[in-house]
């Protein structure tokens, strides 16, 4: 019987946010197909040690792989209550010749632990690639705006320009920190291997007629076959937990970078200098027709605290996991990890979507400059007017003077800033008035801005682009 989907709960981030490749591989029949790989490498590599399993056997493993009866499966855990064993069943129902030495000398975290192994991995390299892309969406935006002013802020209170372009490097730097981790983490991880029900090794030990080189070179194996460099040196029933404890302060790291970029952008399009792409046909509101909210910037933000709230189920995890383990680390792992990497995903989409479509605001910039620049401006003023013959105390209170009523003039009556107006008709400022327009330049005082940020794409971006040439993203921002 076929049930509708809209009279259940959906997880949105599988039906709403996340690619469908990043969904796909946390999928049950993705999970069962990697299950079925490790019994059928766990084989092979018995034989090859010598144990009595034919070739035969083996390559009906092989051959069967993919052909998983759902409902005999399903059907055998009501029965056991045991999802691996059910598993075991189903998978010897359709290779009977190899049913006998499914699952030979392991325990149920063979398949499950050394799975989800492989399965983080996977979707690891599809984490940094998705980073690396976000990285360059940046970089290519920062490298085309390197050197147009705008007003920083410290504190959002106005503060030196910068450039729209070094703030783009800063959000950049900070995914590209992701990058390194992610990498470094995907690059040390091990499998659990084949150790047993405590972690000794203890059944192989037995099957291998007490050979301990056997037992260390099945691991090896084992970890050989699926790409691994290797397994981890000691374990109990599981892998360590720890593993899922820095795994997902990791993925959340990217909604944290994510997040502050995300938030930057919604400031800045209430500013009405920077937005977030908009399509044509887009409604903001349903009410205010003229609304333009920075959506995805939002969406970002509240899929990253939903990310920011896994890491305490990691720690929670590994610190409770009494001696060799217990099972009540499972349903939460069912959950948390796959949400986790599913969240990353999709946050990763949407800023990639955001990032390349960006859309600046010059003309808002300037006019926000001119508003704060004579203000900044005034110490400059004040040095070269002392430098003409000016007394600097007596200056200082003509500028404090003429600064303090020009706020009052904006702030009081919404008018635009006449400092300079003010200074130009005071005569103590007589001699330097003609350098006034050159100090108004902006550009004066970004300082190295542009030049941050080519050095920044020159170490930094140009290096890692051989390192990623397929850096990309699916492209599909579903909603």
């Amino acid at each position: 019987m076929t049930r509708d989907r809209r009279e259940y709960y959906d997880n949105p981030l599988v039906d709403r946010y996340a690619s469908r490749e990043m969904a796909a591989l946390f999928s049950p029949r993705r999970r069962i197909e990697t299950w079925r790989r490790l019994w059928t490498v766990l084989a092979e590599s018995e034989r090859e040690l010598g144990l009595p399993i034919s070739a035969r056997q083996v390559e009906e493993l092989r051959e069967r792989s993919g052909d998983i009866d759902w409902e005999a499966a399903d059907k055998r855990e009501r029965e056991v209550r045991h999802d691996v064993m059910a598993h075991v069943h189903a998978y010897g129902l359709v290779a009977p010749l190899a049913a006998p030495i499914i699952h030979l000398g392991a325990t149920s975290c063979y398949v499950t632990d050394n799975g989800d192994l492989v399965l983080f991995r996977e979707a690891l390299e599809m984490i940094e690639s998705k980073l690396a892309a976000v990285v360059f969406a940046l970089a290519d935006f920062a490298k085309e705006r390197r050197g147009l002013p705008t007003l920083g802020f410290t504190h959002f209170q106005p503060a030196q320009p910068t450039t729209v372009g070094k703030r783009a490097a800063l959000w950049a730097q900070d995914f590209l920190l992701d990058l390194a981790e992610i990498r470094e983490f995907a690059e040390k991880l091990r499998l659990r291997g084949a150790t047993g029900t405590t972690g000794t090794q203890a059944s192989f030990l037995a099957l291998f007629d007490g050979d301990h080189e056997k037992c260390e070179e099945l691991n090896r194996l084992i970890a050989k076959k699926l790409g691994f460099a290797g397994t981890l040196s000691v374990t109990g029933q599981t892998y360590t937990r720890k593993l899922d404890s820095q795994l997902l302060a990791r993925l959340a790291g990217v909604g944290e970078s994510a997040a502050k970029f995300a938030s930057d952008l919604r400031l800045l399009a209430h500013l009405k200098e920077i937005e977030e792409p908009f399509e044509r046909n887009q409604i903001g509101s349903s009410a205010m027709a003229y609304k333009r909210n920075p959506m995805r910037s939002e969406r970002i933000c509240s899929l990253a605290r939903f990310l920011a709230s896994l890491p305490l189920n990691g720690y929670m995890t590994h610190s409770t996991q009494w001696l060799e383990r217990t099972l009540d680390d499972s349903a939460d792992r069912r959950l948390s990890l796959p949400q986790a990497f599913l969240a990353a995903d999709a946050i990763l989409e949407l800023c990639h979507d955001v990032a390349s479509g960006l859309v600046v605001y010059p003309k808002v910039m300037e006019r926000r400059l001119a508003l704060e620049l004579p203000f900044m401006v005034t110490e400059d003023i004040l040095m070269a007017a002392v430098k003409a013959g000016g007394d600097r105390q007596e200056l200082h209170e003509r500028i404090r003077v003429h600064a303090r009523a020009s706020a009052d003039r904006i702030k009081r009556e919404g008018l635009e800033n006449d400092l300079i107006e003010r200074l130009r008709g005071d005569p103590a400022f007589a001699p330097v008035v003609g350098g006034f327009d050159r100090l108004l330049d902006a550009g004066r005082y970004v300082g190295r801005a542009p030049e941050q940020v080519d050095a920044f794409i020159r170490n930094e971006i140009e290096p890692l682009r051989a390192e990623y040439p397929d850096a990309g993203v699916s492209g599909a921002v579903r909603v």
